[in-house]
């Protein structure tokens, strides 16, 4: 697990923020005991960046890493739900609205390079 520590001031810098720690995550978690890494990892590390799509949709910016659906972010306050606020995919086209579990303005959210955690 990483924390997202830094703010940001727009959503597009929340979101590189969100995912540079996803990214650090992987990196700590492909590292073994002696701090090496295989070359399939690191091939893994430098192509991250690349495996990343975001849409805009009315509601929602979604984030896709490869295949599948890595978070949803709030464009603007919504019910009970802030600009910035992430949210879990419940499918391809929506989120979970249980709760946030994080806002990528405001950081000091735990996140996995699988995705966002639930805050405690």
């Amino acid at each position: 697990m990483t924390m997202v520590t830094k703010t940001a001031n727009t959503l597009d810098e929340g979101i590189q923020n969100m995912m540079n720690a996803a990214k650090e995550d992987y990196a700590r978690w492909t590292t073994n005991a002696h701090g090496e890494q295989s070359q399939w990892a690191k091939d893994s590390i430098a192509e991250w960046d690349q495996k990343i799509t975001i849409t805009n949709g009315k509601k929602y910016i979604k984030v896709v890493k490869e295949n599948g659906v890595f978070a949803f972010i709030m464009k603007e306050d919504s019910g009970r739900f802030k600009k910035g606020d992430v949210l879990m995919a419940s499918s391809w086209r929506a989120p979970a609205l249980n709760s946030a579990r994080g806002n990528v303005l405001t950081g000091n959210y735990p996140i996995r390079w699988t995705g966002p955690l639930y805050l405690k």
